[in-house]
């Protein structure tokens, strides 16, 4: 019995897991779920029209994919045909909220072309069937649309192919 219930789970949560070749369900994180840094909502319907890379990450992990960062600061992508987003799963750490707003603000005014959203109630992780307490990176193509979707840390050969994936879609 054991068994089928957690096959039962493990095949629910499928169902709802974004995968390659499927725009993602729409969400809005505001107020209680969460938000743009600078208090305004965020809506996934605006991965459109520009390349979009999100980083969902939990804060105790925010490090985990930094080699990934540094490769897309050294290739200077066009910022009319790409941005990044990153969300920071809020719900996953124990670290205080407020810290950590503190952190996503001061790295909004360094990097003023990526957007940066908070999710209080890990809000992807059950729309969209993200990993919790993970680094999660999605990139979409200009009709957002998912075309890479990887859970944990990213090595140099999957670092080389978001690259190309970024060049061949921009």
């Amino acid at each position: 019995m054991y068994k089928v219930i957690i096959s039962l789970i493990i095949f629910t949560t499928s169902l709802f897991s974004l995968s390659v070749g499927e725009s993602a369900k729409p969400i809005i994180l505001s107020d209680k779920d969460g938000g743009r840094v600078d208090g305004t909502p965020w809506n996934s319907q605006m991965i459109k029209n520009k390349v979009y890379l999100i980083f969902y990450v939990d804060p105790d992990e925010k490090d985990t994919n930094n080699a990934l960062s540094e490769a897309l600061k050294e290739a200077k992508f066009d910022p009319q045909k790409y941005a990044s987003i990153a969300i920071v799963n809020l719900a996953a750490t124990w670290l205080p909220n407020f810290a950590i707003e503190a952190k996503l603000k001061a790295k909004q005014k360094q990097y003023p072309n990526a957007i940066y959203v908070k999710d209080k109630t890990k809000k992807l992780v059950s729309e969209w069937g993200l990993k919790d307490d993970s680094s999660d990176i999605l990139l979409f193509d200009k009709q957002g649309i998912l075309i890479y979707k990887y859970e944990g840390k990213l090595n140099n050969k999957e670092i080389q192919k978001v690259l190309k994936l970024i060049m061949e879609n921009i």
